[in-house]
């Protein structure tokens, strides 16, 4: 059994006929029947019922072109990774990310890869965390960059980006008044934004819980960015990742203050399948977004 016999036999199963088959292989219709007809000595089956004029697949043909579909892959794999191995990183990467991070992590992480790499596509897929993680099982995305941790054992996590929460509140709001820093009991007194769902959400219901205390809940978003537009309209005061309002911060419609009597980190990692094997490209992506993430952390 080859490759070649493979490719002939799904030629005839795609075509349901030996002849276009030939045609499509670049061969004589009895060579391709004599493939066939090797393939079906060696595996001990018939493969194609070949009467009433019609050529179709028998029920152990139909099982055979399954493994036959794989193994054809399995060469395509094998030829791309040992071709990559000799050239300059280029094809397609695409990555999923939450909204916050597709606006406030990855974007210097993108303009230095698509700089160093100008011929490699990279698509952007932004969702929650739990369909990020989906599209990575399903190999939608390559990548997923997401909150740790992440204790699926079916991914590799390589943490790229350290943050923490803070709180954020217009800059005349009273709980600011010259603070350096504010505890959970003084956040309660005061109309609270939270996002619907997600670890944030949850690491601030344990931290509530673990306190005993009970938040005014205002409003509850979906968006990092909603959640601070509405806090600069003074609708409420919010918990967001530091890094996520920077920029409102150097405009001075939002400040943000550390959580005096808590610290809630979130460090983001790229997370991939840990049965996944990535091209050259993706390994270029992974090496870039520690560098200047790294860098970044140094600078603050």
């Amino acid at each position: 059994m080859d490759f070649d016999q493979l490719n002939s036999f799904l030629e005839v199963a795609k075509h349901n006929s030996f002849s276009r088959a030939a045609d499509k292989c670049f061969r004589t219709q009895p060579a391709i029947s004599s493939q066939i007809r090797a393939l079906e000595e060696e595996v001990g089956a018939k493969l194609f019922d070949r009467s009433g004029g019609k050529v179709s697949l028998t029920g152990a043909g139909k099982a055979f072109q399954k493994y036959a579909e794989e193994m054809m892959e399995s060469k395509r794999r094998i030829i791309s990774a040992m071709a990559e191995m000799e050239r300059i990183p280029r094809g397609e990467i695409v990555v999923g990310a939450n909204e916050g991070t597709c606006l406030h992590v990855l974007p210097e992480v993108f303009a230095e890869f698509k700089k160093l790499y100008p011929n490699v596509a990279v698509g952007i897929n932004r969702s929650e965390r739990v369909r990020v993680l989906e599209s990575v099982i399903d190999n939608t995305v390559d990548f997923g960059v997401v909150s740790m941790p992440v204790e699926d054992s079916r991914f590799t996590a390589v943490v790229i980006h350290r943050d923490e929460l803070v709180l954020i509140a217009p800059p005349e709001h009273p709980i600011i008044n010259g603070k350096k820093g504010v505890t959970m009991a003084e956040v309660v007194k005061y109309p609270l934004l939270l996002p619907k769902m997600g670890k944030t959400r949850d690491a601030l219901e344990d931290l509530l819980h673990e306190r005993k205390l009970k938040p005014n809940v205002s409003m509850e978003l979906d968006s990092s960015e909603l959640l601070k537009r509405f806090v600069a309209a003074g609708v409420g005061v919010g918990f967001i990742a530091r890094s996520n309002a920077l920029s409102d911060i150097r405009a001075k419609t939002l400040v943000a203050l550390p959580i005096a009597d808590a610290h809630i980190k979130r460090d983001l990692a790229l997370v991939f399948r840990k049965d996944k094997a990535l091209s050259r490209a993706a390994l270029a992506f992974i090496d870039i977004a520690v560098k200047i993430k790294k860098a970044e952390a140094k600078a603050i």
